[in-house]
């Protein structure tokens, strides 16, 4: 590790521009895409912010720690698939789950009821075909000024991250499950 001297002044001016809705991408392979915009979620919840949080994957009865949590705050997340695909009997019914949930997920951003709008795992039924990205893209260049969107998963479609005003990739550096180490409630969950 090498030390380095703490700032002494400020490394950047405060932007000029006005304050709008952004469009924030948390895509890679490393783990923390969805803890990153569960984050923002609290965050914005706790500024006494309206916030909705769509799970592409999860199904509607998921009681996941962030469920868990989110429902005692008041915080709005509604799981909108069937799982995994590996764990679908159906992957037809999975892709109509996708687009009945999208449906959802384009009013609730349309609406302008909301300040920040989740779109968990969203990447999943996009690379899969299961959504059409440019009714995507068009959502987002539609939604009100004063909405933002947070997307998430892994393999985000170059469209959408040139369209995004901040994209962060969370890359795999190590992860416990190589070592052999199963997933664990309340860290993975």
């Amino acid at each position: 590790m090498e030390i380095e001297t703490p700032p002494t002044e400020k490394r950047s001016d405060k932007p000029d521009g006005e304050r709008r809705g952004i469009v924030l991408v948390n895509t890679g392979d490393g783990k923390g895409k969805s803890t990153a915009a569960f984050g923002l979620a609290l965050r914005a919840h706790g500024r006494g912010k309206s916030v909705k949080i769509f799970q592409f994957m999860k199904v509607p009865s998921a009681r996941f720690g962030e469920h868990r949590m989110f429902e005692q705050l008041g915080i709005p997340i509604e799981g909108l698939g069937d799982g995994f695909s590996w764990k679908s009997r159906d992957l037809e019914h999975s892709a109509q789950l996708a687009r009945d949930g999208w449906e959802r997920a384009r009013a609730a951003i349309l609406s302008g009821d909301h300040f920040l709008v989740v779109l968990d795992e969203i990447t999943y039924p996009l690379v899969y075909g299961w959504l059409p990205l440019e009714q995507v893209l068009e959502t987002l260049a539609q939604r009100p000024r004063d909405v933002h969107v947070c997307l998430t998963g892994r393999r985000c479609p170059q469209e959408i991250i040139e369209v995004a005003d901040t994209v962060t990739e969370m890359r795999l550096i190590k992860h416990a499950f190589q070592a052999g180490i199963p997933a664990q409630r309340g860290i993975e969950d």
